[in-house]
Parts: C-alpha cells; sequence; structure tokens
C-alpha cells in the first residue's frame, strides 16, 4: 500500500484543524486565527510568486494581528531563500507521519483505558490546558467539518491524556495528544494513539496520520515505535520578535 504524500497531507491538516478564515491574496493563501496555532496562521504560495508579493502578505497578516509566519512545504526551496534573505528565522521544522490504518489499529487499549466523547468533556479541556493547549484550540476542533471525535485516556482511575482526530479524505490525523505529566512513560500516548486507529478505521478511513515537531523526541520515539513511516516535512518561517 503506497503511503500518503507530503502534498496529500498538508491539505489533510487543513481539512483536520481549520483555520477560522482563509483568504486568496495574489499567490498566496493566507490564514486567519486567533487559537496561536502556527498551522492555522500561517500564509502558503499557491502558485509562482515575486518578491513584491511577499510586503502585501505580510501587510495582510498583521493587519489581521498576526504575527508574519509562512508555511515552507517540500519543494519550496526558493520562497524559504527568499524569506531568510529578508530576515525570517525557522520555527518548529516538523516531521510528518504516516501509516495503514489497519497496521496500527491493533490490539485494543485495556478496558476503562480510553473512552471516545464528542464534545470533548471538561475533564479533556483540563488536560488540554495543562499542556498549553487552550481554547483557541479547542475552537479549531469544534469547525472542522469533518468527521471527528475526541478520545479521553484514564490511567488509576483518573483523567490522565486526550487526543483529537479527525478524517479528510481517506486518512485521519490525529492532533493534540496530551498526557498529563504525573501519567507520562506510562504507555498511555500508545493506547490513545490505537484507539484513535480503530475509531478511524470503523469510519472508513485508510491511513492514520499526524505531524510532530522534529524537537520532540518523546512523540518521535513512539510513533517510529508504532510503525509509522517518515513521509514528508515543512516548517515555518517568521520575523525575529
Amino acid at each position: 500500500m503506497t503511503l500518503p504524500s507530503a502534498q496529500k497531507l498538508y491539505a489533510v491538516i487543513d481539512g483536520t484543524w481549520p483555520a477560522s478564515a482563509k483568504q486568496a491574496l495574489g499567490p498566496w493563501t493566507i490564514r486567519l486565527d486567533d487559537s496561536g496555532s502556527s498551522r492555522v496562521s500561517a500564509a502558503t504560495a499557491e502558485i509562482p510568486f515575486k518578491d513584491t508579493d511577499i510586503p502585501e502578505a505580510e501587510a495582510s497578516m498583521r493587519e489581521a494581528g498576526q504575527v508574519p509566519l509562512f508555511m515552507i512545504r517540500e519543494g519550496e526551496n526558493d520562497l524559504d531563500d527568499v524569506l531568510a534573505a529578508r530576515g525570517y528565522l525557522i520555527k518548529d521544522p516538523v516531521n510528518m507521519y504516516a501509516a495503514p490504518i489497519d497496521q496500527i489499529a491493533t490490539g485494543r487499549p485495556p478496558p476503562v483505558t480510553t473512552f471516545q466523547a464528542w464534545p470533548p468533556l471538561a475533564v479533556q479541556t483540563e488536560v488540554w490546558a495543562a499542556g498549553g493547549i487552550g481554547k483557541g484550540r479547542i475552537a479549531v476542533m469544534d469547525r472542522a467539518r469533518h468527521p471527528k471525535t475526541t478520545l479521553l485516556g484514564r490511567l488509576d482511575d483518573r483523567p490522565a491524556g486526550t487526543v483529537y482526530v479527525g478524517i479528510a479524505g481517506d486518512c485521519a490525523m490525529i492532533h493534540a495528544l496530551e498526557v498529563a505529566v504525573a501519567h507520562r512513560r506510562k504507555g498511555l500516548a500508545a493506547h490513545l494513539t490505537r484507539a484513535a486507529a480503530h475509531w478511524a478505521q470503523d469510519q472508513g478511513a485508510a491511513y492514520l496520520t499526524l505531524v510532530t515537531t522534529v524537537a520532540n523526541d518523546g512523540a518521535n520515539a513512539l510513533y517510529t515505535s508504532l510503525g509509522m513511516t517518515l513521509v514528508g516535512h515543512y516548517h515555518y518561517r517568521t520575523l525575529p520578535e
């Protein structure tokens, strides 16, 4: 089975983690959002651009109260070089992973370890908030139109973790997997990932996908250990503060 390409996963990100607004501006798609999430606040080049097109994108983002931020996808070396020359710094290099859904949807988590919930429960928002995932990102989940759910993870009879998963086309994508500090290194993240895969398989998804920063050693190790394959990269460029 051929895994989804990086180009396909860029569209899955947009579908499962949507900005509150998108504007077509010359060669750019400008994403506008007040959640603080880079994925929904970054501009992308959709057609060939000129250097003189960049100030217009910058002005649009500033007018919306956002710091200019561009997403650099695979093959966009020209944009990367032009932004670097203008003083933009690299932010958050990201790894993109994928696996056939049936490869991850193996072995159900132990009983009473994971529970499906939509909308998210208050205890889930508390776990997210403790990990820095606030109301703005919950709003991103709320407005996603595709099949979606969240999963609550429990350990020792306590709420211990949570994850959101959405589907776009034949791909399910995990976002915002968070395990409370006191419950880490106990296997809950793997249980939540497998539970997400089982849910997505029941919805007809063919692949489980996700993105995580290159710097997140724990997440990269987890998803590699589950048999997920690195299928692409992207990073952001932003102006120094």
